[in-house]
């Protein structure tokens, strides 16, 4: 076993930096409930600022950050439009049925990429009989399409049409910074096309806890009672707002080496005649690949890779996930493939 873990699960798994940890312990703080923290504020006002948006919200976690503006844009009986892979659908207990009181109309995406012409007809029409249809969501990057990116003309063609058909528009931006730097289009420009955005800090970012809401003043107004129903009311959060702040200032630039550490692996990967990538290129910082059922399962490859000191995801489409992050180095990819190497030998 080697003297140090290398974690590929995903990018939540970033401890923070000793800069972090200083600014954590540094920050000046307040009752967040009452409005005065004036870090929690700073990092509002900042974020807000980044996304183009008019205010913002801290939260304790994406997933309270998409059920508040869901019940923010929603009434219960509504109907919201997702791609069917979506993070929302899948990982965050269906809180939109449970706790919102509204339904889900999935569509099938390509790697979590969704066409207008897919949407056109799913409006259902003002009858009594029906839920009504309010709020489309998608979600950039895209988690289970193997961190995929919307293409940019395609989203604004949604979002467009979704406006011209009085639908509400939510993005699910908890990887949005790593679109952002993958493409080179600025995180307002991508929040611009919807009426709310979420972004997350503890992921690429490396912060320990903490998400944000952002949106006009009036539905960041209403978000705020509906965190408070939620539990996310937080007292002197400061402290985790400083992470967030220092988060903001020193490491969305370094996502790119995320991203390229994901490409380094991906052509590493490409060696081994029983592995396929899925999909075939990593566009930010995710790698997926199945194995081939004559070597054996997804998690008998995990299992063997904890032996030597390795972590990864399987996934329960029978593939494997791997997640450049912070906390992984080029050299951690080049120990990757040698333990593969050995664990391929091994077993003939």
């Amino acid at each position: 076993m080697a003297d140090r873990w290398i974690d590929f699960r995903s990018d939540t798994v970033t401890r923070p930096t000793a800069g972090m940890r200083r600014a954590m312990a540094e920050a000046e703080v307040g009752d967040d409930v009452f409005g005065e923290d004036p870090t929690v504020n700073r990092l509002q006002a900042r974020v807000a600022e980044l996304l183009g948006k008019e205010a913002a919200l801290f939260t304790p976690s994406g997933t309270m950050a998409n059920l508040v503006a869901i019940r923010t844009h929603c009434h219960p009986g509504d109907e919201m439009i997702c791609e069917a892979h979506c993070h929302l659908l899948h990982y965050e207990q269906a809180g939109y049925a449970q706790m919102a009181g509204v339904a889900a109309r999935p569509v099938e995406g390509r790697n979590g990429v969704l066409t207008v012409e897919q949407l056109q007809g799913l409006i259902r029409p003002p009858n009594a009989h029906f839920a009504q249809t309010r709020l489309l969501t998608m979600e950039n990057t895209h988690n289970r399409g193997g961190g995929t990116i919307q293409p940019y003309p395609q989203l604004e063609a949604i979002c467009r049409w979704a406006a011209q058909h009085g639908l509400r528009r939510h993005l699910d931006g908890a990887r949005l910074w790593n679109a952002a730097v993958a493409t080179g289009i600025p995180p307002a420009e991508w929040a611009k096309h919807f009426d709310t955005v979420t972004v997350c800090f503890s992921k690429g970012l490396g912060a320990p806890v903490g998400s944000a809401l952002v949106g006009p003043k009036d539905l960041i107004q209403q978000a705020h009672r509906h965190r408070k129903v939620l539990g996310g009311g937080m007292r002197q959060a400061g402290i985790l707002a400083a992470a967030a702040l220092y988060a903001l200032e020193h490491h969305i630039d370094r996502l790119a080496e995320d991203h390229a550490n994901a490409r380094r692996l991906a052509e590493q990967l490409r060696r081994f005649d029983l592995l396929e990538l899925d999909p075939p290129w990593p566009e930010t910082n995710m790698v997926f690949f199945r194995i081939s059922s004559r070597w054996g399962s997804p998690q008998q490859l995990a299992d063997a890779l904890r032996q030597e000191g390795i972590l990864v995801l399987p996934t329960a489409e029978g593939k494997i996930r791997l997640v450049t992050h912070l906390d992984v180095t080029a050299a951690d990819i080049d120990r990757f493939i040698q333990a593969m190497e050995k664990i391929f030998r091994q077993k003939g």
